[in-house]
């Protein structure tokens, strides 16, 4: 009867702990920003395919993807150690586990750079030193360039900051050829031009947290048709960047097909914002939406349509 008594009351326990503990896990998961590092995972994984006209060995891809999602998650763990004040004023962001109390910020800056010295370390090693060296890049991009140096401080914080997520297509080339080229450099510039569009139009309808926080975003300095108009400009640009690998030669006609189908689209997007009225933040909502579909299909063309195209 005791034992059973026992048994009993150790199963609730037991169930308590082990949600304790994954309840920590989990947050020390969401300081990896692990949605935004699966799609530079992705964008890395696509130059390796594209570079290598098929699959690179599969040791080479374990190393590149596991090495880049350390950097990258470090770095967002770096950026949430440092922007915990200000997340704790915006409604998108209260509950991440820094302003939540789930992670001491000690150890979420410790967390963030023992990820990027990891990274480093496996790219080195099991790929080669440019692949270590442009993840580094990225880290501090991101972690120091954009976070501590460009966000709170100027308007073309995104424009400039976006070339911290524009580094993994340089990795994952890298780790394949052990060099850089134009069709790299293009990959650089896609997502470098993309970025405007995606971060803006998310800034659009969250406007009011931005100037809460203090963050100098476009729409909250500038206005919110000026922001239209910016993301109009890249989004125009971004379309003859994006044929690039195929005028190098580095993939087949289909890719440009795609792209230029993909870029139309995302551009009339990015027009029917600037032309909306009273739907605007319906509109601001959908062009984000937008550019999450947008790179991944570009991305996946590029990779299919090269490797399809190997001799």
């Amino acid at each position: 009867m005791t034992l059973s008594r026992a048994a009993t009351g150790a199963a609730p326990r037991t169930a308590a702990w082990l949600l304790r503990l994954a309840g920590g896990i989990a947050a020390y998961v969401e300081l990896t920003k692990p949605r935004i590092v699966a799609l530079l995972v992705f964008t890395a994984y696509c130059a390796m395919v594209a570079a290598a006209h098929g699959l690179p060995g599969w040791r080479l891809i374990a190393a590149t993807v596991t090495g880049l999602a350390f950097s990258a998650g470090g770095a967002a763990a770096v950026n949430m150690w440092f922007d915990r004040d200000i997340d704790a004023v915006m409604s998108r962001t209260r509950h991440r586990p820094l302003p939540a109390g789930l992670v001491a910020p000690g150890l979420a800056l410790c967390m963030g750079l023992a990820l990027g010295a990891a990274g480093f370390i496996l790219l080195w090693r099991w790929a080669n030193p440019l692949a270590a060296w442009l993840s580094l890049a990225g880290y501090l991009y991101y972690a120091v360039v954009y976070t501590m140096w460009l966000k709170r401080r100027t308007p073309q914080n995104i424009v400039i900051g976006g070339g911290a997520g524009a580094f993994p297509p340089l990795v994952g080339w890298a780790a394949v050829t052990g060099h850089l080229g134009v069709t790299a450099w293009a990959l650089f510039a896609i997502t470098f031009f993309w970025t405007p569009s995606h971060f803006w139009s998310l800034a659009l309808y969250k406007e009011d947290d931005y100037a809460a926080a203090g963050v100098p975003m476009l729409p909250v300095v500038r206005g919110r048709e000026a922001t239209r108009r910016a993301m109009l400009a890249y989004a125009t640009v971004l379309l003859p960047v994006s044929l690039v690998p195929w005028v190098a030669g580095a993939v087949p006609a289909a890719y440009a097909v795609v792209a230029a189908l993909a870029g139309v689209w995302f551009w009339w997007g990015n027009f029917r914002l600037l032309r909306a009225k009273t739907d605007e933040t319906t509109w601001a909502r959908r062009t984000f939406v937008g550019s999450l579909v947008y790179l991944p299909v570009v991305y996946t063309a590029l990779a299919v349509c090269a490797a399809l195209a190997q001799p």
